[in-house]
């Protein structure tokens, strides 16, 4: 697996549990069904949002990595067709 899969799998599952979480009551309702309600305050949104931007840029990285890779690769793969 190359380097831009990888970042590109992890911001991508990290971006959508942390929007899960920011825009959904998903993670309210489960600390509440678990007893740790109390852990949900002010906090929360201090926490998430700049999770979700970072998963979000490590997913964009990963995108612009893969999309380098394509256009380097391109040229040699015409390159060598024409043999």
């Amino acid at each position: 697996m190359t380097r831009d899969r990888k970042f590109m799998g992890i911001g991508g599952a990290g971006a959508l549990v942390a929007g899960l979480c920011c825009f959904t009551p998903l993670l309210v309702v489960s600390l509440g069904a678990v007893g740790l309600s109390a852990l949900v305050g002010w906090w929360l949104d201090l926490i998430l949002f700049p999770a979700l931007a970072f998963f979000l840029l490590l997913l964009g990285y990963g995108i612009y990595l893969w999309r380098r890779r394509a256009s380097v690769s391109a040229p040699a793969r015409a390159g060598n067709s024409r043999s």
